[in-house]
């Protein structure tokens, strides 16, 4: 038991330092002069950067293995940090910020549910990992009763379906973080003044955002897939909720 609670990850944790460090730092310390920590947008963004980049190695360090979501989440802080290095290389702005941001900001949900879809073929389908598990269905009881009815291709058809509409809500995620984009990035132009702090102030504001941007689809798309799970394995198996479920 001890060991299972080392090896778990602190959800509080990970929030604070992917999100909330990152989104504080970027508000609060971006500007030239004022306050002790005002440091500069370059170490501003360096420091946001650094702290989850340094929180995933350490991680993989102490638990010896690789999280998905993490590695896409450290493949977005990479891209973020090219995509400012690029940015910043000129003195003035450069036109059409909003929009490669933007893209940037769709890629991370559209790659996260594209590896839903990936894996359900292979032995350890990310929509059973994080739905459809032990830990929610008794799952061993209903494919014995699906065996006994054989209806294993209406099974893997209700499967599938519900691992389209979960990505589908990461679909949803991804053009709301492209507006999210163009909303507090689309003023910014080549004439706009101290342009790099505004820009990391822009870019707090979008993570801050983007964190309930992609949790509120996945919540709500979530809740219905639950529901409608249930609801089709109560057809295929003829248990109830309490036979179908993992006792509490």
């Amino acid at each position: 038991m001890a060991q299972a609670q080392k090896d778990q990850e602190n959800p509080l944790l990970n929030i604070l330092i992917n999100v909330l460090a990152p989104v504080l730092i970027l508000s609060h310390c971006s500007k030239e002069v004022g306050k002790f920590y005002h440091i500069g947008p370059v170490w501003a963004m360096t420091a946001a950067l650094a702290l989850p980049l340094g929180y995933g190695i350490w991680h993989f360090i102490n638990h010896k293995k690789l999280n998905i979501f993490s590695c896409v989440g450290l493949g977005a802080i990479l891209l973020t940090g090219l995509i400012t290095i690029y940015l910043w290389s000129s003195e003035a702005a450069k036109p059409h910020v909003a929009l490669i941001f933007g893209l940037k900001e769709a890629i991370q949900p559209l790659l996260l549910g594209s590896l839903f879809l990936i894996t359900h073929r292979t032995p350890s389908p990310l929509f059973r990992t994080f739905i459809y598990n032990e830990s929610i269905f008794d799952i061993r009881n209903i494919e014995k009763v699906i065996a006994e009815k054989e209806s294993h291709p209406d099974y893997e058809a209700l499967i599938w379906k519900s691992t389209l509409l979960f990505f589908g809500s990461f679909c949803i995620s991804a053009i709301l973080n492209m507006g999210l984009a163009y909303y507090f990035l689309g003023d910014l132009t080549p004439s706009t003044p101290d342009w790099k702090e505004v820009y990391n102030s822009k870019v707090a504001q979008i993570t801050g955002w983007g964190f309930l941007v992609i949790g509120a689809p996945l919540m709500l798309v979530g809740g219905y897939i639950l529901f409608t799970m249930i609801g089709g394995l109560k057809k295929l198996t003829g248990l109830d909720t309490d036979r179908l479920m993992v006792p509490r």
